[in-house]
């Protein structure tokens, strides 16, 4: 569960570097509405890659294979949601349905969680 714990820091190192660089380098160049739509991304982010250091600190203390599948999801779920917004925002491409698929993967990572939390008690 280590994994975790390095993925979810890294993911929010990330997300610190990627709001700054927002808000200094691109803050003359995006438009208003795709800024909100970068920092939707890395608040995402940040918030999900606390939660996986959430997985790997309850992982170590009752391991389950629903944690497991929630670091999964909770990973997978960042990629997709925040990336496509990254990819939204910062190239020509438009990611289409992958957003909101990623969205469904964080919620249910959340719910995994929950699994996990019910199934300990």
């Amino acid at each position: 569960m280590r994994y975790w714990l390095f993925i979810g820091a890294v993911c929010a190192a990330l997300a610190v570097l990627l709001g700054a660089f927002a808000a200094h380098a691109l803050k003359n160049t995006l438009s208003v509405e795709y800024l909100a739509v970068l920092q939707t991304g890395v608040q995402y982010q940040f918030i999900h890659a606390l939660a996986l250091v959430l997985v790997a600190v309850l992982a170590q203390q009752q391991p389950s294979r629903a944690l497991t599948v929630a670091g999964l999801l909770f990973a997978l779920g960042i990629v997709l949601f925040s990336g496509s917004l990254y990819v939204l925002v910062l190239t020509p491409l438009k990611p289409g349905l992958i957003t909101p698929i990623g969205g469904s993967l964080l919620v249910l990572g959340w719910l995994s969680v929950a699994v996990s939390a019910w199934r300990k008690a």
